[in-house]
């Protein structure tokens, strides 16, 4: 008896690609390959902007949890690559007349 209150709520679970409340209306569609079946409303046009507007905050965050390391093996990188470009030069040096 449980079980036969859950039965028309079945039909609905098993169909995941739409929303629950959308069923009845995509129910009837049937999928072509290559066909565009369901778009971007004229409403939600601006699906980028709330990106957008926590990008500085987040660009922030990253920085302080991991710019230390980033900076210091850039010190690190070019300190050795100059290094070892001096090394190059005055080996360079030592063999002249």
């Amino acid at each position: 008896m449980v079980l036969s209150a859950f039965s028309r709520s079945r039909p609905l679970m098993a169909r995941y690609d739409v929303s629950p409340h959308m069923v009845k209306w995509w129910k009837s569609n049937k999928n072509v390959n290559g066909e565009v079946t369901r778009h971007l409303s004229p409403f939600e046009q601006q699906a980028v902007v709330p990106w957008l507007r926590t990008f500085p905050k987040r660009a922030y965050d990253k920085f302080m949890d991991s710019g230390a390391y980033l900076i210091g093996t850039a010190i690190i990188v070019i300190g050795s690559a100059a290094a070892a470009d001096e090394a190059d030069a005055a080996e360079d040096r030592s063999h002249r007349f």
